[in-house]
């Protein structure tokens, strides 16, 4: 339970950063890691210094809490490969953080910011997966396997969907903080919409039996759906109706932050159906070699 506190914390992390980027706030407090000049004190609200301050608050905290779990699991998790994921899930949180530092000291270079988005969805794929490995369900069950002989197989079709998300989330980034133009995250969100698909009906077609695969896969589908929808109304509220406004407006800067609060839900999950995917529909090439061994033991 702990495990999963620790993700739902990352999603509003992710969701409070874009709410810094959505409202201009990323210089709100000029230094770091004080807030005008101490580490306590509470400033006055006043402009983008609610969303910035509060979104260092909530990222402070998740710092502890990832530190918290990654002790816990060092100490009484057997699984050996475990307790590395767990040091690696704090190890991203404190680079994350000292991303966001450098955002700030370095007045939001387009590349540091960029990465800064892009490390924070990757610490919430990765306590995501902490959740799921520390669950019931994964440590008691026995996992249902059946070779996948198709070409390409799904598990290659689950990474290369992460890959093309995660160049749209690099391609998005870049043009959410001015260091590119809107039409190649445009274009990439086609060729996402179409990979992740491809893998959803590959996923259900043959699949389907497998409750593991098929929840997550599901899922998917629905995000992608929405995902679609809350990108074309952040196009159409920044880039055609908001690029001339004083400031950021409620509809565009609503759609925004749901545009990539909905984006790291569907990479999290798409990681997961990587990850169940691997466990019960692994690929055939595997099967021969486990073949000799049971003939030998028969004989």
């Amino acid at each position: 339970m702990f495990a999963i506190f620790v993700a739902c914390a990352t999603l509003l992390v992710i969701t409070a950063g874009a709410l810094v980027t959505s409202n201009d706030a990323g210089l709100s407090v000029p230094d770091w890691p004080t807030s005008f000049g101490s580490l306590v004190k509470v400033p006055h609200f006043v402009g983008g210094i609610r969303y910035e301050w509060s979104h260092r608050m909530v990222a402070g905290t998740l710092v502890s809490l990832t530190l918290t779990i990654a002790i816990w699991t060092f100490l009484v998790e057997r699984r050996r490969w475990m307790r590395w994921l767990a040091i690696g899930a704090f190890c991203t949180v404190v680079v994350q953080a000292v991303l966001g530092g450098l955002t700030v000291l370095l007045f939001q270079p387009p590349a540091v910011s960029t990465a800064h988005a892009t490390v924070a969805q990757t610490f919430f794929c990765i306590a995501v997966a902490i959740a799921l490995f520390t669950g019931r369900k994964w440590v008691e069950e026995q996992p249902r396997v059946e070779f996948d002989t198709r070409r390409p197989s799904l598990l290659t079709l689950t990474l290369l969907s992460i890959f093309v998300m995660y160049v749209q989330l690099i391609l998005g980034g870049m043009f959410r903080h001015h260091g590119m133009s809107w039409w190649p995250h445009v274009l990439n969100a086609a060729i996402v919409a179409f990979v992740l698909t491809w893998t959803v009906i590959r996923t259900l077609s043959v699949y389907s039996h497998i409750q593991a695969v098929r929840r997550p896969a599901i899922l998917i589908l629905a995000l992608l759906i929405t995902q679609l929808c809350l990108g074309f109304a952040a196009f159409l509220t920044r880039v055609a109706w908001g690029k001339d406004a004083a400031q950021p407006e409620l509809p565009m800067v609503a759609a925004t932050v749901a545009h990539v609060a909905v984006g790291a839900l569907l990479l999290a999950t798409t990681v997961v159906l990587a990850i169940q995917v691997w466990r019960h529909v692994p690929v055939a090439f595997a099967e021969p070699a486990l073949q000799p061994q049971h003939d030998a033991s028969a004989a």
